[in-house]
């Protein structure tokens, strides 16, 4: 699927978008798998630390989630994506490092009606999970 365009997907202009590909929608599932590689061209790199500091990760998830709701509206921009919340966020690394990817997984769990909670990790190059949050969005074409 790495021949999405994001700028089409996400509501965002470069260089605000984060991910750099989407890797699997799984409607099924109801989770959809991104990827980024961190650089010193991303936002919020920092020079000092040579990374990003770690809680950009909820912008990873929602970013993910935003690419979800795409493929789940069948391809239809929605309006509005809008971080309600973030529970048991937990983080194992300080930073996410240059040169580095990550896979970021979003999966749907709970729908009250526009209201919807998804179960987000963050796993390093090794396939092991280094960040975890349950993520509550609101998403629809209405406030």
């Amino acid at each position: 699927m790495n021949n999405c365009d994001l700028k089409n997907i996400l509501p965002f202009n470069e260089p605000l978008i984060l991910i750099d590909e989407i890797i699997k929608y799984d409607s099924e599932d109801k989770s959809l798998i991104s990827k980024i590689t961190i650089n010193d061209k991303k936002p919020f790199f920092d020079r000092n630390i040579n990374g990003i500091q770690s809680c950009v990760g909820i912008s990873f998830m929602k970013q993910t989630i935003s690419c979800y709701t795409y493929f789940k509206n069948n391809k239809q921009r929605t309006n509005i994506v809008i971080l309600l919340g973030a529970k048991l966020m937990n983080c194992a690394v300080d930073k996410f490092e240059e040169n580095k990817t990550y896979t970021i997984k979003s999966k749907e769990v709970f729908v009250n009606g526009e209201n919807v909670a998804f179960d987000c990790i963050i796993y390093n190059e090794k396939n092991e999970e280094i960040a975890s949050s349950t993520i509550t969005v609101y998403y629809g074409n209405n406030i």
